[in-house]
């Protein structure tokens, strides 16, 4: 009698990285997938967080991370090469921002 056994699948939270980039307005993030195929990654973007999700043979990526500034997420770009996944998210009301002197 033979009997097939399922295959076990691995989950993981993936990697990421958040920069703020003053000079431009938005938040620069970093995810790390490696080995998955863009054409398996989604990407879904509200004004305050954003979830990723991607597949890779018997692994998947999951996470979902909160910004600390709105953005725009009808402007949000992203680029994705070499396992790494690039999202650019723009602040929304950048221009009404104050800055504060420091004394």
């Amino acid at each position: 009698m033979e009997f097939k056994t399922e295959t076990q699948r691995s989950y993981h939270a993936p990697c990421t990285c958040f920069y703020y980039d003053q000079k431009e307005g938005r938040y620069s993030v970093e995810v790390q997938l490696p080995g998955v195929d863009k054409k398996d990654i989604a990407l879904d973007m509200w004004d305050d967080n954003f979830c990723v999700y991607a597949k890779k043979d018997d692994s998947e990526y999951s996470g979902c991370y909160m910004f600390s500034h709105y953005i725009d997420p009808g402007k949000a770009e992203a680029r994705y090469e070499n396992g790494l996944l690039k999202v650019f998210a723009p602040f929304k009301d950048w221009d009404k921002r104050t800055h504060v002197s420091i004394h």
